[in-house]
């Protein structure tokens, strides 16, 4: 019963937002409360919320820190060149602008950091999709997808889960994956191709309905140049060209240090925050004024993060992600455990969607290798199997940089997932067929 509680929950939480009956962090909240109290969880609601607040308090101060100091280099002009440069490359193509969008995000990415890939992609890109017209859903759609395929990466959040929690070598694990990687990245590349020439023939045939349902009437997700994004306005009062050195040196040290694990990324956020505010803009006016300038993208962000906490702490207090791994795992005939691996991928789908990384990684991961195991499947095996469905992952609702990516661009959820979902389940196919074909997992 609490198993199908959960998928309940899970079903009617996706259905709210994807329809938008309601906002996606009311739907966070109310729904898994309702669904706690319905099952007779109303003693340890309280409890549950409170623990699933504490475990995402990091998060929401690195984002916090994160959204300010990257709204900072963008005010003082440190992204401005890779504006230019997209804008010489691109010109006026739609098809360039899009195929682009995923090569940019693809070499962002590298850092590992979903936040920061958006934050620059959207700082760079959005002034040109409103330009010619093209939906930001666009844009907001083949992000997530290009960069949940390189989030793969063994200093990205996914293997280093999966790594930990079965005790695996980092490199053991990764190095293989890179082939079903790279097919996942080139069928991102083709629909970026196919996207991009329709596009090109919409935007010459003067046409203005855009992909993922947004019109260009000068509102929402629109097209209009109406100047409501001028973050990168060439003649802003917050540009600082003179200290375009220093905040590149600030950001690579801040990156290096990230990647290294010098300090907690919050902290390393929070001090590069008060440096980049100090020097420049040392005058507390200043501070304020680029304070309250983000002040939006904060809160909208970090209270979803929050409302998150409530949705994951109801699924791990009630037990729901456990029961419904085991009925699973009981429910299926001793006949199909040959094809364990493949049925792991497959799982690997829904379920990092549904829940977090942590959640899946750290709470139903080690269950399901443990049952590998039991049938003569090594646990390395399993592991690269549950990465296989990352290429959805980027667009759980449970994932706080789809939240800076959509709320930067102005798309709306279910916009962005009516639109990403289907391509994203495509990309999965590939990367778990050619994981399979190049014997990443295979039929025991």
């Amino acid at each position: 019963m609490i198993a199908l509680l959960g998928l309940c929950m899970v079903t009617v939480f996706l259905f709210l937002v994807m329809t938008k009956r309601v906002s996606p962090m009311v739907s966070l909240i109310v729904v898994p409360a309702a669904f706690a109290l319905l099952g007779g969880f109303a003693p340890e609601l309280g409890e549950m919320i409170v623990d699933g607040i504490g475990s995402v308090a990091p998060t929401a101060a690195m984002l916090l820190f994160a959204i300010l100091y990257f709204g900072i280099m963008i005010d003082a002009g440190l992204f401005d060149p890779i504006t230019r440069a997209v804008v010489r490359l691109t010109g006026n193509d739609p098809l360039k602008l899009v195929v682009g969008t995923v090569a940019l995000v693809a070499v962002v990415s590298l850092d590992g950091d979903g936040t920061t890939t958006f934050m620059i992609t959207v700082s760079a890109l959005l002034p040109l999709y409103r330009k010619l017209g093209i939906s930001p859903v666009l844009m907001t759609g083949l992000a997530c997808l290009t960069n949940a395929i390189l989030n793969v990466v063994p200093w990205g959040g996914p293997s280093a889960r999966a790594a930990s929690a079965l005790g695996l070598d980092p490199q053991e694990l990764f190095v293989p994956m890179i082939p079903p990687l790279v097919a996942g990245l080139a069928t991102v590349f083709v629909l970026a191709w196919a996207l991009g020439l329709r596009e090109r023939a919409r935007v010459r045939s003067g046409e203005l309905v855009l992909a993922g349902g947004s019109g260009t009437g000068g509102s929402g997700t629109g097209g209009s140049a109406d100047g409501d994004f001028d973050v990168l306005a060439p003649d802003r009062e917050s540009l600082r060209p003179k200290l375009i050195w220093f905040n590149a040196a600030l950001t690579a040290a801040l990156l290096v240090s990230l990647i290294v694990g010098v300090l907690p990324i919050a902290v390393l956020f929070m001090i590069g925050t008060g440096i980049a505010l100090l020097v420049n803009y040392p005058h507390l006016e200043q501070q304020r004024t680029r304070i309250a300038a983000h002040a939006d993208s904060v809160v909208s962000v970090v209270s979803m993060v929050f409302a998150a906490a409530v949705f994951t702490g109801v699924l791990s207090g009630t037990g729901m992600i456990e029961q419904m791994a085991h009925y699973l795992l009981s429910a299926m005939p001793e006949g199909l455990y040959p094809f364990f691996s493949v049925i792991v991928a497959v799982l690997s789908v829904p379920f990092t969607f549904f829940m977090s990384n942590d959640a899946f990684y750290f709470g139903i991961m080690p269950i399901l290798a443990e049952a590998g195991a039991q049938h003569g499947i090594a646990p390395v095996e399993i592991a690269r199997a549950s990465l296989l469905g990352q290429p959805i992952h980027m667009l759980s609702p449970l994932v706080p940089a789809m939240y800076v990516l959509i709320g930067l661009a102005k798309v709306d959820l279910g916009d962005h997932h009516r639109f990403a979902i289907k391509w994203a389940l495509v990309v999965c196919a590939v990367v778990i067929a050619t994981g399979l074909g190049l014997g990443v997992i295979s039929i025991h």
